[in-house]
């Protein structure tokens, strides 16, 4: 018997149960309860299929949701897994991190008053159901070819881009400086958002299905790297997919004091803590938040896990400073709320000035912000306020104010590698290719600091590219042989 479906009228939305804020205050373990089995199926069958589906037409991937949400209303899961594995890589990281509230969930078209289907939390215990009973399996392609490919980067566009190349039987080779996989999966999204086991477990996977990978690999000229010449050689093609990691620096009186450290620094030295790696001093010490008055500057998502962060560790205090107002915080509402549960005072329409402190930090001096007119994208501008500074008492300050991209063509000896007025790689719109022939390029290299579901739909965007690169190429050879 088929379930029916456009329940949203008799069913309210539902959230999996979230701990207790202070019960997530003591560890770095996920916030969220996995859905029950009757859980997941009411809240699927909330779905109105609507004839334009303004959830996938929003979704990045452009996930067949409202397909994979019938299937699982109806207890098909292991089909429901099918379709949504079928454009999403990693589905149940996905259904973890995306910020549902400003994609899908945000575009739901469920009338006025009953609230949007819970999708997230529907794709993660999908996946999740999936791998519990076996049914994902390692990619076997139909055929192996001999060609191979070289991906610099083990973070979601590299992966996804693995997977896909793989299941057309290329041989695939990652490299990545870092010793473990996953990239900002691993080092930059604390462990109360993604349990890093849930990333450990799709790489046991792509090794299973015969991806290679060689970690703690740099790529450049340095003692123990691999020249970028060298690995072209290696290979028939590259990928480049290092991500963004180049912090944003802020200036102003007292701005190189000691105790005023990057969000990147401080989230990898927390995320090896939880992962087990023993930190060296000085960095053990500086990167860590306990007994200290922590402010974090930023309104973004990164911002949102320093703050949480430190939370964990035991701060005396956290506070963020923002200097818009919440409506306009760039970071998912849904972080914010979780934020403000668990302790976090926001400091909104306000800006850093200056940093005070002899030798080591002790204050940031703000001024307080006014919205002002709106430029030509609707954005009001902020403007300070008169006579308006105040200090605010820290220890330890931490820079949340996005990423830039590293210059690789310095860093890997190839000035003719092109670049963007931002630093970003230059492509082919529709090829992902680089102006180096082989080369191509794909996620936050390419885009600049993104959403992770835009870097898997890069990675996989771009593995079609490389494989139709390569037929094209090798089909040219032939005919110049046969010539």
């Amino acid at each position: 018997m088929t379930t029916p479906m456009l329940k949203f009228i008799s069913v309210a939305q539902k959230q999996p149960e979230k701990r207790a804020a202070t019960a997530r205050r003591a560890d770095f373990a996920e916030i969220y309860e996995d859905f029950k089995p009757v859980e997941a199926t009411e809240q699927a069958s909330r779905c109105s299929q609507c004839g334009v589906p303004f959830c996938s037409v929003h979704c990045p991937l452009g996930n067949n949701i409202p397909d994979w949400l019938m299937l699982t209303a109806n207890g098909r899961l292991e089909e429901a897994y099918e379709v949504s594995s079928s454009t999403n890589s990693f589905p149940e990281i996905c259904g973890r991190i995306c910020p549902q509230d400003r994609l899908c969930e945000g575009n739901c078209v469920i009338e006025p008053g009953f609230e949007s289907v819970t999708i997230g939390a529907v794709e993660r215990y999908i996946t999740d159901t999936a791998f519990a009973e076996g049914w994902v399996k390692p990619t076997r392609p139909v055929r192996e070819r001999t060609e191979s490919v070289g991906i610099v980067g083990a973070g979601p566009a590299g992966l996804a881009a693995a997977e896909r190349l793989r299941a057309v039987g290329y041989q695939v080779h990652v490299y990545d400086r870092y010793d473990r996989v996953g990239g900002l999966l691993v080092y930059g999204i604390p462990g109360f958002k993604l349990e890093k086991d849930i990333v450990a477990r799709r790489h046991k996977l792509l090794e299973e299905s015969g991806v290679t990978f060689h970690l703690g690999q740099g790529i450049g000229d340095g003692e123990g790297e691999l020249s970028f010449a060298a690995l072209r050689a290696k290979h028939q093609a590259v990928l480049i997919a290092t991500g963004v990691y180049k912090s944003r620096e802020i200036g102003g009186p007292g701005a190189g004091l000691a105790g005023i450290e990057r969000a990147l620094d401080y989230l990898t030295a927390s995320n090896r803590r939880s992962l087990g790696d023993t930190l060296p001093q000085p960095e053990e010490t500086a990167l860590n938040a306990k007994g200290k008055n922590v402010v974090v500057l930023g309104g973004g998502d990164t911002a949102m896990d320093c703050v949480r962060t430190a939370i964990r560790q035991g701060a005396k205090s956290v506070k963020c400073v923002y200097r818009r107002d919440k409506a306009n915080m760039p970071g998912s509402a849904r972080e914010v709320k979780n934020a403000e549960e668990e302790g976090v005072e926001f400091v909104w329409l306000a800006a850093p000035e200056a940093f005070v402190g002899d030798g080591h930090v002790t204050g940031v001096r703000a001024s307080r912000m006014k919205l002002g007119m709106a430029d030509a994208t609707g954005r009001q501008s902020v403007e300070p306020l008169e006579d308006s500074a105040f200090t605010l008492e820290a220890d330890l300050v931490i820079k949340a104010l996005g990423f830039d991209p590293e210059p690789l063509p310095q860093l890997w000896g190839q000035p003719d590698l092109a670049v963007s007025r931002w630093g970003t790689l230059k492509v082919g719109q529709s090829t992902f290719m680089t102006n180096l022939p082989g080369v191509f390029a794909a996620g936050d290299i390419v885009r600049g600091a993104s959403l992770v579901v835009w870097a898997i739909k890069d990675g996989r965007d771009a593995s079609e590219c490389i494989h139709s690169w390569i037929q094209e190429h090798a089909s040219a050879e032939a005919v110049a042989e046969q010539g």
